[in-house]
């Protein structure tokens, strides 16, 4: 068994950004061609799904939801150094994930047909995110 602990950057703008391609790149980059790969964001305002990739109605639908469930600019929050969408942005990455597990084989993500893999941003305007991505394998 081998393993290989390596980052991903990436600009994001709110809602799904997919990044799927990238991780697939790293994975063909370290030669591994079964095991497991873990991805992880190293923020607390951005979360990782796996979700559809064919429709960006699907991304813009579950955007659509999470924003009704928490809304920017709630009075109900103190938390707001950073703008109305801050503290809601720390309650969406609360409510989903901050890491996936792909398994591969044959150096391919074992993704379904329609799945890919999205940081999910949950601030407005564009940021930088950072992905830790752990390959283990052989």
């Amino acid at each position: 068994m081998r393993q290989q602990i390596d980052a991903v950057h990436v600009t994001t703008r709110r809602g799904l950004n997919d990044v799927t391609h990238a991780v697939r790149e790293r994975l063909r980059a370290s030669g591994l061609r079964e095991g497991l790969c873990t991805i992880f964001i190293r923020h607390t305002s951005a979360s990782l799904v796996i979700q559809e990739n064919a429709d960006p109605a699907a991304g813009r639908d579950l955007e659509a939801f999470l924003d009704r469930l928490v809304p920017d600019g709630d009075p109900l929050y103190t938390h707001t150094a950073e703008g109305d969408d801050d503290m809601p942005s720390h309650v969406k990455a609360a409510l989903t994930r901050t890491s996936e597990q792909i398994p591969f084989r044959a150096g391919e993500l074992l993704l379904g047909t329609w799945q890919g893999l999205f940081v999910w941003e949950h601030r407005t305007g564009r940021h930088r995110r950072e992905l830790a991505v752990h390959l283990i394998g052989e």
